[in-house]
């Protein structure tokens, strides 16, 4: 079975639109550069300010990805505790 990894946290409120404005530019990044060998999604929560994210595949992908490096520069500012983040094993995975 291949590897992940998923990170949850939660944002301030005033930071979730920002917080979700630099998501969206990785994936931005992502689908100009297309890195091989990395699956990766975001997800925002009902809330409005948690956030899931879910790798798997070539772990040091996104970290050639400068816009994955913005998102991280100044996180510990718009999070309000810092990240839960577990190693996880895909057990299935779907992709139309």
């Amino acid at each position: 079975m291949d590897e992940a990894f998923v990170v949850r946290y939660r944002t301030t409120p005033e930071a979730a639109e920002e917080n979700q404005r630099l998501i969206e530019a990785v994936f931005a990044e992502l689908g100009e550069t297309r890195p091989a060998g990395l699956s990766y999604a975001a997800y925002r929560l009902a809330d409005g300010v948690t956030f899931v994210h879910v790798a798997a595949g070539e772990s040091d992908a996104l970290a050639g990805v400068a816009a994955f490096r913005e998102f991280q520069r100044d996180g510990d500012r718009r999070r309000e505790a810092a990240p839960e983040a577990s190693p996880a094993t895909v057990v299935g995975r779907y992709q139309s």
